[in-house]
């Protein structure tokens, strides 16, 4: 996020992390990445830690408890995958007195990972050709993988469908602010093309049940916004989102050609489900949306990541009726 929480103050933060035994004497705000916020956590002997904390109430869950518990089993699943799966291009979080992830406050969760210098990518920079080689590679490679015990069970469906529904028959409380009537209106002008796009993907999901294939480890946002370049390799961060689905939950936005589905058919040993695609692709626009509304109803103030996230909204919205 480009904005530090108003409610979070570095000093609170220090403290939580020296009781979690990291010694920090020094936070700088990382202003990177979408939906969580970042610091560089410096001791007095210059180690680094890149520290990350999550805001609770904008991970789509029923409550600030639920979101814990989704992303400790996150965590928990990325930290098995580097330590016991020794899948070295897993970026975890460090595990501190036995946890990856610890409350702090009502709204917040901090995990602490290890500060890695390299190149990262960004959401809106296509792959490179070498890049989408290298991405369906680890891919093949984590689906291949055993999945630990704590690793989430996902389900098709869409995660806040009632509120969706909801919000195109304007049925939700709507708390004023710089994007709700702009969200109301853009809603309101796209609501017969978004109804047949959840319809769409109603069918796309029954299909897919019919079907008998197993579900794998999935990271679930492989985009080049988490593609790290380090040391002639390439590293995968940010696996909140880590759970057990089909395959082309992640593959949907990596795979451009039929050279794309062969190589990862070679490396994986499956092959790709077309329909799946397509599910994944119109679920990724579907989610997004849902979490704008989500932002967007409740109280919030005009800042460069609410002009981004309705930037984003505009853009999904715009997407799913263009293919409506």
């Amino acid at each position: 996020m480009r904005t530090r929480p108003k409610d979070l103050d570095e000093e609170r933060l220090l403290r939580a992390l020296g009781e979690w035994g990291v010694g920090a004497a020094s936070l700088e705000y990382a202003p990177v990445g979408f939906g969580d916020h970042h610091w560089i956590a410096v001791d007095d002997r210059g180690d680094k830690w890149f520290v990350t904390v999550a805001d609770l109430a904008l991970k789509g869950e029923q409550d600030a408890h639920a979101a814990l518990r989704s992303l400790r089993r996150a965590m928990d699943t990325a930290a098995a995958l580097r330590d016991e799966g020794h899948l070295d291009f897993v970026v975890a979080p460090l595990r501190l007195a036995g946890e990856t992830v610890r409350r702090v406050g009502p709204r917040y969760a901090v995990s602490v990972f290890p500060f890695l210098d390299g190149a990262s990518g960004d959401f809106d920079r296509p792959w490179t050709a070498s890049e989408r080689g290298a991405v369906l590679e680890l891919l093949a490679a984590l689906h291949r993988q055993a999945p630990p015990a704590a690793a989430p069970v996902l389900d098709l469906g869409l995660s806040m469908r009632d509120l969706l529904r909801s919000a195109l028959d304007d049925a939700i409380r709507w708390v004023p602010g710089p994007f709700t009537e702009p969200t109301r209106s853009l809603l309101a002008g796209h609501a017969p093309a978004i109804r047949r796009r959840m319809e769409e993907f109603d069918r796309l999901v029954e299909d897919l049940r019919r079907g008998d294939g197993a579900p794998v480890l999935t990271h679930g946002e492989p985009h080049p916004g988490n593609l790290l370049s380090r040391d002639g390799g390439h590293l995968l961060v940010d696996w909140d989102t880590v759970g057990l689905a089909p395959p082309e939950r992640d593959l949907w936005s990596v795979v451009e050609s039929p050279e794309d589905l062969e190589r990862y058919a070679e490396a994986a040993g499956r092959t790709v489900d077309a329909s799946a695609l397509a599910l994944y692709r119109l679920r990724w626009d579907l989610e997004e949306v849902s979490i704008y509304i989500d932002w967007f109803r409740a109280p919030h103030d005009r800042s460069a990541d609410t002009e981004e996230a309705w930037q984003g909204l505009q853009e999904s919205v715009a997407q799913l009726d263009l293919d409506a």
